[in-house]
């Protein structure tokens, strides 16, 4: 059960995510709406991914079609690492090892995935905000009903069905709890797999030059 004044603004996800492991308890939660371990960073630079300035404009005719085509599946999570490099050597060979090339298709990806991250980021937003009103929803329902019980003819019936609202919202928030680590790691595969890309890419330009 929840004691009454347990949530209150950022501090109700901080003391809720104690049900998500000892590893959430070391996240910052001056920001309710980011409930994971990891330093909230709102955009990505592509600058420090890449080792030259991207281009500003993409390859036109043949070669920009296959680098669009080839960035549509780098940015494909499904693709494995190995799969993309495979991908890439085939595509060097047919458009060319260059530099300018390679940032090209770099930058569709990034352009991609940084997309998809913000979404995420978005998603988990709007995760944390719904958790607090929940547990907000669950100490409030709590303070009534220790309010009934502190008078000299309580409402049981009323009792009652407090208690169960609050053990069902209660089952809701923790089984929400459990889902906190998977959608923290997911903003991280993104990056991870934007570095990766970024030296497969990287590689294969430099060794046209």
């Amino acid at each position: 059960m929840i004691r009454q004044g347990m949530f209150r603004g950022g501090l109700a996800l901080a003391t809720a995510l104690t049900l998500a492991g000892p590893a959430a308890q070391a996240a910052d939660f001056s920001d309710p709406t980011w409930p994971c371990v990891q330093r909230k960073v709102e955009r990505l630079s592509a600058g420090l991914m890449w080792p030259q300035p991207l281009p500003e404009t993409g390859p036109e005719g043949a070669a920009g079609a296959a680098a669009d085509e080839l960035a549509e599946l780098l940015a494909l999570r499904r693709v494995d690492l190995e799969a993309a490099r495979a991908e890439v050597a085939a595509f060097a060979e047919t458009e060319g090892r260059d530099m300018a090339l390679m940032g090209a298709v770099f930058g569709e990806v990034f352009g991609r995935l940084a997309a998809r991250r913000t979404r995420i980021l978005d998603g988990i937003g709007k995760f944390s905000l719904s958790q607090i009103a929940l547990s907000e929803k669950i100490d409030a329902a709590r303070a009534e009903m220790e309010a009934q019980m502190a008078k000299a003819d309580p409402d049981f019936d009323r009792v009652d069905a407090l208690e169960e609202q609050i053990d069902w919202d209660q089952r809701i928030f923790t089984d929400r709890q459990h889902t906190i680590t998977y959608l923290c790691e997911t903003p991280q595969l993104l990056e991870k797999r934007l570095y990766a890309i970024a030296q497969i890419l990287a590689e294969a330009g430099r060794e046209g030059g």
